[in-house]
């Protein structure tokens, strides 16, 4: 990762869990401070406007990664892929938790949603840390769930976000989104398809 998109990730977080939790005004001015600067190093290292910026980054409450579903959901020796129409890119389907689903709940909802297909979540594969990973850098610091899921019933259908679905083999997969899962983490799932004492993998 570039060295200043760690410090401005630490500014940023600073930042936010003072302005949580101090009671002091002259503190909370130097923390607003400390914001302003961590989102003007963001948005000088990006292609996104200020204002844009300024929603990824200004969150309340105590900073915490956020946690992204995955579903792995195999039918014969292929995996379910679904293609972003956000930048064209094949990945797992899946996206963030929301509140008040447990991950299997969110995972089901997300596969229905993307690719049409209902599923039953049966074993969690991997939860990884996107900074350990050959990620692109991101402005947050993300959690990912790789859920398995047994196919039971539904059909191909594309979303507002998906503009396909299909399943691919091993030695036959799209170009990926790598935002959202590497060739190296499809491979875990290849991996873990017929290992029945899989061990969870973590970071």
């Amino acid at each position: 990762m570039s060295q200043w998109l760690d410090w401005a990730k630490r500014l940023q977080a600073l930042a936010q869990a003072g302005l949580t939790f101090t009671k002091d005004e002259f503190d909370r001015e130097r923390y607003v401070e400390l914001q302003r600067i961590a989102t003007e190093m963001f948005e000088r290292q990006s292609d996104l406007a200020l204002e844009e910026v300024t929603k990824l980054t200004h969150v309340d409450g105590y900073p915490t990664p956020k946690l992204d579903v995955r579903g792995v959901v195999f039918r014969d020796d292929a995996i379910l892929l679904v293609k972003e129409r956000s930048d064209g890119l094949w990945t797992l389907p899946g996206g963030f938790c929301e509140v008040g689903l447990s991950p299997a709940q969110n995972i089901i909802k997300e596969i229905e949603e993307e690719a049409g297909y209902d599923v039953v979540p049966v074993r969690l594969l991997a939860l990884f840390d996107m900074h350990h990973h050959d990620h692109p850098p991101l402005s947050q610091h993300y959690y990912k769930l790789f859920i398995e899921c047994e196919l039971i019933g539904g059909e191909a259908q594309v979303s507002h976000e998906t503009s396909e679905v299909a399943f691919f083999t091993r030695d036959n997969l799209p170009p990926l989104s790598t935002a959202r899962n590497t060739q190296e983490q499809l491979y875990m799932c290849f991996e873990a398809r017929w290992q029945e004492d899989w061990i969870t993998l973590f970071d």
